[in-house]
């Protein structure tokens, strides 16, 4: 079972309710923030203009490349081992533009994976919408 989020550095890390005691944790305020600008405040990271915005920079790629790298690895490790649950979080400002749009990505990419169940949980998102 892997479990991706999103989460807003504002509102603190994730809590892990598998007792392992935490996993990933990626820090994406270093990337272009489409937050900053009218036409996506509004908006999530699911959504198609703001997953343009953020397509169009290498340094988004170049860390989805890096994650990917690193999440595959430890993921043939973890099955190897017999290992039952990975947790990787993404963090921004808010927890509604980057840290969505990247943890859609990543669940995206592993939800084909043999073996792995992906769980997707955005907890900024749950934030505004309550």
């Amino acid at each position: 079972m892997i479990r991706v989020f999103s989460f807003s550095y504002r509102k603190g890390l994730p809590n892990d309710e598998s007792g392992n005691g935490g996993g990933f944790v990626f820090d994406a305020r270093a990337l272009p923030n489409p937050g900053r600008e009218e036409r996506y405040k509004d908006l999530t990271g699911r959504d198609a203009a703001v997953a343009e915005y953020l397509q169009q920079h290498e340094s988004v790629h170049q860390f989805l490349a890096g994650v990917m790298s690193l999440v595959d690895a430890s993921i043939t490790t973890y099955q190897r081992r017999g290992f039952k649950h990975l947790m990787i979080s993404f963090g921004c400002t808010g927890g509604q533009h980057r840290s969505v749009y990247l943890a859609e990505q990543l669940a995206k990419r592993l939800s084909g994976r043999t073996g792995v169940e992906v769980a997707v949980r955005h907890l900024g998102l749950e934030t505004l919408l309550k």
